[in-house]
């Protein structure tokens, strides 16, 4: 089992221990699984997940309130277990945050079949030219008779392909820029919805770009107030992009626990790489990387469950500064393997090829350094 102490910090309550001790156990027993055909593990990853009860904390049901330690911690241990299994889990929540956050019990029903496991979910944002810029996109969804009429394409979306509901952000037109956009919730049926093309990438995931060729969706497919499909997406964001920071957390955790099983086996010069000052310096500063961005994920997530409110520059702070020292760990415990480091299969070359994307979805690195600064810029006017 991987260093728990941090679980002794004030930001958890017991219940949080005991679900940590549980999920580490049931992963022990499930995880990891083979990736060999991707779409095939993740759904049997979502139904797994839902089985084991582990996909109720995705999102909130009728008179729950969303639980971010919670969320955070999930995605820690899965991803330390098995990259892949945080990424269903993590989609569960974030392509159905929208209606677990602004949903009607109508459009819950769909919310319970997610945190199921009975249907997979995903978050339809990205576009081939609105990535950071939400503000900036193009689909438009044009209200027609008793319903809207969707045109448009978006990309980079994680579970496309797979998903059997999707959340979408279109422009309705209220006003320009991010004030005119709206969001909707779009089977994976509904006529005129394309899979334009998978997407493969260096860690492999459910990628797609999707085509929207005269979707038609009902009046009640709107996820909250026409024109406030911005904030229903930045609100998603925020609770999210702490449990970003939390995956990289727990690739981290693996990589330090590989590297020190590395440096205490390994000889060089007669003796284990581990007496070596060098050596010890870059586990000193990988364990340093790491609580660090422990403090802030964590932080985070206790100021948005402790009734913060909005929490933006705390979760882009927990996000940025926890997936850029989980490169940092990542690329020293390749470095303390050697050759191995590098070859496909061993230890820590999956973990180089599952964190980088981590810095880029969900606002990339430096779209989180934007957020910090200008709510500092922005503090006290």
């Amino acid at each position: 089992m991987a260093e728990q102490s941090f679980l002794d910090w004030p930001f958890f309550e017991d219940r949080h221990r005991r679900l940590a001790g549980e999920l580490d156990a049931w992963c022990e027993q499930n995880l990891p699984v083979d990736h060999g055909d991707v779409d095939a593990a993740c759904r049997g990853l979502v139904a797994t997940l839902g089985r084991g009860g582990w996909l109720r904390h995705s999102g909130a049901g009728r008179g729950e309130v969303l639980d971010l330690r919670t969320l955070c911690l999930i995605r820690e241990t899965l991803a330390r277990h098995d990259a892949l299994a945080d990424f269903a889990f993590a989609m569960q929540g974030l392509g159905m945050g929208a209606v677990s956050l602004f949903g009607t019990d109508a459009q819950r029903a769909w919310l319970e079949r997610t945190r199921a496991g009975e249907a997979i979910a995903g978050f339809a944002l990205t576009e081939p030219g609105a990535g950071s810029d939400v503000a900036a996109s193009t689909t438009t969804a044009l209200r027609e008779g008793d319903g809207y009429v969707l045109e448009g394409e978006k990309t980079y979306i994680s579970n496309g392909g797979i998903a059997d509901i999707y959340v979408i952000v279109a422009r309705t037109g209220e006003a320009p820029g991010a004030k005119g956009l709206s969001a909707f919730l779009m089977p994976a049926d509904t006529p005129g919805l394309e899979v334009a093309e998978r997407i493969e990438v260096m860690a492999p995931h459910p990628l797609a770009r999707l085509r929207l060729n005269g979707v038609r969706l009902p009046a009640d497919a709107l996820i909250g107030d026409p024109g406030g499909g911005f904030r229903v997406a930045m609100t998603v964001l925020d609770h999210f992009r702490p449990s970003v920071g939390a995956a990289a957390l727990g690739l981290a955790r693996r990589a330090l626990a590989a590297a020190l099983e590395r440096v205490r086996s390994r000889e060089l010069f007669g003796a284990p790489l581990a007496r070596m000052q060098m050596v010890q310096g870059h586990i000193a500063d990988m364990a340093l990387d790491i609580d660090a961005a422990a403090l802030l994920v964590y932080r985070a997530a206790w100021a948005r469950d402790t009734g913060a409110g909005r929490v933006s520059r705390e979760a882009a702070m927990a996000k940025l500064h926890a997936t850029e020292a989980a490169q940092r760990v990542i690329d020293a415990a390749v470095q303390l393997h050697g050759g191995d480091g590098v070859r496909i299969g061993g230890p820590v070359e999956s973990l180089y090829r599952e964190i980088r994307a981590l810095r880029i979805y969900e606002g990339a690195s430096d779209v989180q350094k934007i957020v910090i600064a200008r709510s500092l810029l922005e503090a006290g006017r």
